[in-house]
């Protein structure tokens, strides 16, 4: 089993929670961005020190509910500042970004890190199309078309022209290449719906699933996957799957309920607030979802985050919480039912503090990984 540091880089200061997307950026202090920018850098840079396979970046517009529009600036960063560690972008949002200047970047860290970059083809949270003036319904046809652009980018080895339905160009020839050439860096893709799944196992990526409403649906999410993967002629393990969960490991398990319980009130009711009115916008109002089922699942799951119940979220499988002895069942139980590889593990949920997210990561390096690193 191997775990990945997820950092969202949240805003911890707003007193009450702002209103309108996009938020308004006047409560932006820079000389207090600065300080978390170091704080936040120097806690994913530990992550290495706790034993952590993977440490990831992500990638959020116009909004105080993660201070990274740009993940590659930060995997730049932890590229030269770490010696092991993979770098996870996830991060970079595909169809609103420029397909050529991810293949660009991607290729940088890689060569910097050397060959450690786990490159994330993600198609985006809804509210991020309205940020770049993006059609949502276009979201997937353009995040297949970037992905194979991408990837020819970094295959092929003669200037090569690209004639497509979203993206022309004349002749293609990146420099730097990537360092992994076998044929490429490895591909994570979101797979929390049906329809995502299918996608990541057509493009033989590793898949990825957060905010899981439901271990059953998870489930039924990776028998998807895998029947896929085996139309297409591949055999996904163990390792091609990823399951993410809001994490907080305390001393007891009173003392980790009541501290995420207390950063989650401020994660869904503060810095939520404004992406929640964006997010229901795009979809009711596009085809953001190709399947109205899905699409009324997501706004369900929209839903419950505003009336969080902790008991229940850990019961769904989306949240790790407790003791050490407590979260190694909660991995334990992860990994029978649904026979994941790769779990993403999110410490630094809402405001909460970050001594409290350190002490939470060398209990995890002294007391949970020991019991479930051989699962």
């Amino acid at each position: 089993m191997e775990f990945v540091f997820f950092h969202l880089m949240p805003w911890p200061d707003y007193a009450a929670a702002p209103k309108g997307f996009p938020t308004p950026n006047r409560d932006f202090d820079p000389k207090r961005g600065q300080e978390l920018y170091k704080t936040y850098i120097e806690t994913m840079i530990f992550a290495e020190e706790c034993g952590f396979s993977w440490v990831g970046c992500n990638e959020h517009h116009f909004s105080p509910y993660g201070l990274m529009p740009n993940p590659n600036l930060i995997g730049s960063i932890l590229a030269t500042r770490t010696k092991s560690i993979k770098i996870a972008i996830l991060g970079n949002i595909l169809p609103i970004n420029n397909p050529i200047r991810v293949a660009e970047e991607y290729a940088m860290i890689d060569v910097l890190s050397g060959g450690r970059l786990v490159a994330g083809f993600m198609r985006g949270i809804p509210h991020e199309f309205i940020a770049y003036n993006t059609p949502a319904g276009e979201s997937r046809a353009r995040q297949r078309e970037a992905a194979q652009l991408i990837i020819k980018a970094w295959t092929e080895p003669e200037p090569f022209a690209w004639e497509g339905e979203f993206y022309q160009y004349r002749s293609v020839s990146i420099w730097p290449r990537p360092y992994q050439t076998s044929p490429h860096p490895p591909i994570l893709m979101s797979a929390s719906n049906p329809e995502s799944a299918v996608f990541a196992a057509e493009n033989r990526a590793m898949m990825g699933m957060v905010f899981i409403p439901d271990l059953r649906l998870a489930r039924a999410n990776i028998d998807l996957y895998r029947k896929t993967a085996g139309e297409c002629g591949w055999e996904p393990g163990p390792e091609h799957i990823l399951i993410g969960a809001s994490t907080c490991i305390a001393e007891t398990d009173a003392l980790a309920r009541q501290r995420f319980y207390e950063a989650t009130e401020y994660l869904n009711k503060v810095l939520m607030n404004p992406t929640l009115d964006a997010l229901r916008l795009v979809v009711q109002k596009t085809r953001y979802f190709q399947d109205e089922r899905v699409g009324k699942g997501y706004a369900s799951r929209l839903g419950a985050i505003t009336s969080f119940d902790l008991d229940k979220q850990i019961e769904a499988g989306s949240v790790l919480c407790g003791s050490p002895e407590t979260v190694v069942k909660q991995i334990k139980r992860y990994k029978n039912e649904l026979g994941n590889g790769k779990i993403l593990i999110n410490m630094q949920v809402g405001n909460i503090r970050n001594d409290w997210v350190r002490e939470g990561m060398a209990l995890f390096r002294d007391r949970v990984l020991p019991e479930v690193r051989a699962l």
